[in-house]
């Protein structure tokens, strides 16, 4: 009943009650304390000592804003604790605080942390679409409970039928935010650990190799298309797509490459591709995907490949002077696809290709996972297809049994 009724009603009604002597002032002032004192037990990590003799006091530590350990005394329990309250709930800290304004306080802080600003993009378009339209948006930090969080996170789910990879996509925010509340001791624990997600999510139709790699034959089709474009244009675009069939590179990364990268027997991976999503242009930036370089093998065929490429610049793949882009050789196996008369395969299919020949060859996993440079080995799993034609599949079973 008390929820219906608007908050100038309640403060109209407090007002009475405390001038008609109703309510007993100091009682509720004495209840506030006691759970500011609570909260702030729960949010303080250091330990809290008792005096070692009659005339000491209670003593804990606490950390300023510059990270500077300060020691902190009282008479009482109590009263240290009282010590404590406007450092941990002051205005400015966590009392107040919602979580649009926790989130904004993390953005801010990856945005310090993170080299791709279409990660931050792409973080505000799945804030605006599943949080800011939620019970949470304007909830105080400190009430979020993890019934609400579970509540929350399982409506979200089922109101937008979300699949389980689009669910991790969005609650990625969801623990780096408390993750991060956590960190800056705003929290005791992220309540994400404990939701439970008990609605079903979307089904997605399992991919194959038929959709996610080129098979043999299909693989033989394009390579000489690949060559007979490059004899007659010399576009490095085709040279490009038929090298990264025995490279497996992100696209990014393929397109990005320098000639100094190149040695006798491998290729240095340290920079890629990105699209400016403010500014939609391409750019190359001094990083991979994941802050790491790596080195992948040349085989022979795919030194003979570079070998034939005639050098424009600092750039391998050039033309016209200038560096081809991603969109370049998407572009390229686009119109492959529509005058076979077929679906067109993305270029990451060609990473995935990759993957699939090598593990059907027999290269160990953990071998494939460093030359696609994952740092998790489920990662290459979800690479890992039949790369083969009905009839190589067949001959490979009737083989092996």
């Amino acid at each position: 009943m008390t929820k219906d009724i608007s908050e100038g009603t309640k403060l109209s009604l407090l007002k009475e009650a405390l001038e008609n002597g109703s309510i007993d002032v100091g009682s509720v002032l004495d209840t506030i304390m006691a759970t500011k004192r609570e909260q702030v037990k729960k949010i303080h990590t250091y330990a809290i000592t008792a005096p070692s003799h009659e005339k000491g006091r209670w003593q804990t530590w606490y950390k300023d804003k510059y990270g500077k350990r300060i020691n902190i005394k009282a008479p009482t329990e109590e009263k240290l604790l009282d010590k404590l309250i406007p450092i941990y709930l002051s205005d400015s800290n966590i009392e107040k605080m919602t979580f649009h304004e926790l989130y904004e306080e993390w953005l801010d802080y990856k945005k310090s942390v993170v080299n791709s600003s279409n990660t931050i993009t792409r973080h505000g378009q799945h804030y605006r679409k599943y949080f800011e339209p939620s019970a949470l948006h304007n909830h105080k930090v400190i009430k979020i409970d993890e019934l609400l969080l579970e509540t929350e996170c399982n409506r979200i789910i089922k109101n937008f039928n979300l699949s389980r990879k689009e669910w991790t996509n969005a609650r990625t925010i969801l623990n780096g935010m408390f993750e991060y509340a956590v960190r800056k001791r705003y929290l005791v624990d992220n309540p994400l650990d404990k939701v439970q997600i008990l609605v079903k999510f979307k089904q997605v139709v399992k991919k194959t190799g038929k959709t996610e790699t080129y098979n043999s034959d299909e693989l033989k089709e394009l390579t000489l298309y690949l060559d007979r474009m490059y004899a007659e244009t010399h576009d490095t675009s085709f040279s490009a797509i038929k090298l990264n069939f025995l490279l497996g590179l992100r696209v990014g990364e393929l397109v990005a490459l320098k000639w100094e990268d190149y040695s006798e027997n491998h290729l240095h991976i340290l920079r890629e591709e990105v699209r400016n999503q403010t500014t939609n242009h391409y750019e190359v930036v001094e990083h991979t995907k994941t802050n790491r370089d790596r080195f992948v093998v040349l085989v022979p065929k795919a030194s003979d490949i570079l070998k034939k490429i005639d050098s424009q610049g600092d750039f391998i793949f050039m033309r016209d002077g200038n560096r081809i882009t991603s969109r370049q050789v998407a572009y390229v196996l686009e119109k492959y696809a529509e005058r076979q008369g077929l679906s067109t395969k993305s270029t990451h299919k060609m990473r995935k290709t990759f993957a699939s020949n090598l593990n059907a060859n027999g290269v160990p996993l953990d071998c494939i996972r460093e030359l696609l440079g994952h740092s998790n080995l489920n990662t290459t799993l979800g690479y890992i297809y039949n790369p083969l034609t009905e009839k190589e599949t067949f001959d490979l079973i009737s083989k092996a049994l």
